[in-house]
């Protein structure tokens, strides 16, 4: 029998929804599932934070939970983990994909959009170094970044330190306003600019997949300081906004509440179950989507592999910076994600990469616990000082992460995370230079808020699947293909070789951009 579709997408993720464009507009039929079922998450807030925080009645239903779904989650790595408006987003992952952790924090979605529903929105491209000893054109990559950059649209424009490290500014809308103690970092970081490069630190604007300025039915940020609990005004993309443009082509159909749980070989074309309901779809490819943790247990479920695979991640640490000069400033609306970003080049060779942001958004509760006092004087000390400080996060590269990924017998996806030997004194070493560098901003990196984060709570994960130019069982070529299931394409971060200090979601979007035009040429050929 001729499969139903040309192609099987399994997620619509960013990495799905950007593999999806290419096929669709070469007229292939192509189906794209995800497990998420109907969700009743609370309405985020239309008004500013500040202003809903003072005055809205109903604040408890966004701010805790009808079913107390915050205090449920008070030791949650993230505070998008405790959003009662995001609660959806991460609901049943583990459980539905059946991925054990130990000593690891593993965190997907099964939601319409996937993780992008919940993320930072940090962008970022790679430069053609990171993707040596690939078989890849990396003119191919560039064409797919900025295809992918004008789609989802990206705000951060300036001539600044950070322009190449990001390589976006060609493509980018002008950056969203700072607020004042973000524009007094900038301010002191641009008047001592000489002394920065011997410290190997250099500061510029982030570069977010945040509107500046309208771009087709999504409007531009207003300023409200809603990042974290959801934007009204769509300003922060998600890959749940692609779908109503996917469903424009005649050849797209989109499937929800479908639980991937086995991918069957047939003859030619790949059948996919969801056990729950005993549906087979079939295709005579797959995309898996699904999330570097989902689409790795499928892939090594099917080749029946059970040799440990090496997982990346990023090891991060947050922290607290002081501004006593701004002290007493009132608090005023703001953009909720990164203002302002930062690299620093570390002794071992390795170079970190962090964000800072303002609190303005953000729960008391998210600071108490992290005050060496009791929380009736923490609390009176935050709200004193919490209106001249902003958050800050730093990441390093993958390779100094040591976590691995197991099938066991039962088809369950076992994760050991383990910390590199050399992270707690990089770690450190890092600190000590940061509170060092912000003192001449005039920022003093708050004594015991340095924390650093348990494996995986970047959740930035890769490296699974990789791709290679000889792949073995367990490897994946050039277009994602897994060696040993033709016609089995990852295109999520688990075929990604290698994991930067950066963010990786863009680079993500652009490899699926770049697998899919490759594979409407091959599809086309086959079929002519």
């Amino acid at each position: 029998m001729k499969p139903e579709f040309d192609v099987i997408i399994v997620g619509s993720g960013p990495a799905g929804t950007s593999a999806a464009y290419p096929l669709v507009k070469a007229g292939l039929r192509v189906l794209m599932v995800d497990a998420q079922a109907n969700s009743d998450s609370p309405v985020p807030p239309t008004r500013p934070f500040l202003s809903a925080r003072a005055d809205d009645a109903h604040q408890w239903k966004w701010m805790i939970g009808e079913n107390f779904h915050a205090l449920d989650q008070l030791d949650a790595v993230s505070p998008k983990l405790k959003t009662p408006t995001h609660a959806h987003v991460f609901e049943g992952f583990s459980a539905g994909n059946r991925i054990e952790t130990e000593n690891f924090i593993g965190i997907g979605s099964l939601a319409t959009g996937g993780l992008s529903n919940a993320w930072g929105c940090g962008v970022a491209t790679l430069g053609a170094g990171d993707f040596a000893g690939l078989p890849i054109d990396y003119s191919e990559m560039q064409a797919s970044y900025e295809t992918v950059a004008r789609r989802i649209g990206i705000s951060g424009r300036l001539n600044d330190d950070l322009s190449s490290y990001f390589g976006l500014d060609e493509w980018s809308q002008p950056p969203l306003p700072l607020d004042n103690l973000h524009q007094r970092l900038l301010d002191r970081y641009t008047r001592r600019r000489a002394v920065f490069p011997d410290l190997g630190f250099r500061l510029g604007r982030s570069r977010v997949a945040a509107l500046s300025q309208p771009l087709d039915e999504r409007k531009a940020c207003d300023l409200s300081g809603n990042c974290l609990w959801g934007c009204h005004h769509q300003a922060l993309y998600s890959a749940s906004q692609e779908l109503r443009k996917l469903k424009q082509y005649p050849g797209f159909q989109h499937v929800q509440n479908f639980l991937v749980e086995d991918l069957l070989k047939q003859d030619d074309s790949w059948t996919i179950t969801d056990h729950r309901s005993a549906r087979r779809l079939r295709g005579a490819r797959l995309l898996l989507a699904a999330g570097t943790l989902a689409s790795t247990r499928l892939v090594l479920k099917c080749l029946n592999h059970s040799t440990p695979v090496p997982l990346l991640s990023s090891p991060t640490a947050a922290f607290l910076l002081w501004l006593p000069r701004m002290l007493g400033t009132p608090r005023v609306p703001a953009f909720g994600l990164g203002q302002l970003s930062f690299t620093l080049e570390l002794k071992s060779g390795a170079t970190a990469f962090g964000s800072t942001f303002s609190t303005t958004g953000l729960p008391m509760t998210e600071f108490v616990s992290r005050i060496p006092m009791s929380k009736r004087y923490s609390i009176e000390l935050l709200r004193n000082l919490l209106n001249a400080c902003v958050v800050g996060n730093i990441f390093l590269p993958g390779q100094l992460s040591s976590n691995t990924a197991l099938l066991r017998p039962n088809g369950s996806l076992s994760i050991t995370g383990q910390v590199h030997p050399e992270l707690p004194g990089i770690m450190k070493a890092a600190e000590t230079r940061l509170r060092r560098i912000y003192w001449k901003m005039g920022a003093l990196l708050m004594p015991m808020s340095f924390t650093v984060g348990r494996p995986g709570a970047d959740i930035h994960y890769a490296g699974t699947l990789p791709m290679h130019s000889t792949p073995k069982i367990g490897q994946t070529d050039r277009l994602g293909q897994v060696a040993g299931l033709d016609g089995v394409h990852v295109v999520d971060g688990a075929c990604l070789p290698s994991l930067t200090e950066k963010s990786h979601t863009l680079t993500l979007m652009a490899n699926a951009d770049r697998i899919a035009r490759s594979l409407t040429t091959m599809i086309g050929n086959q079929q002519s």
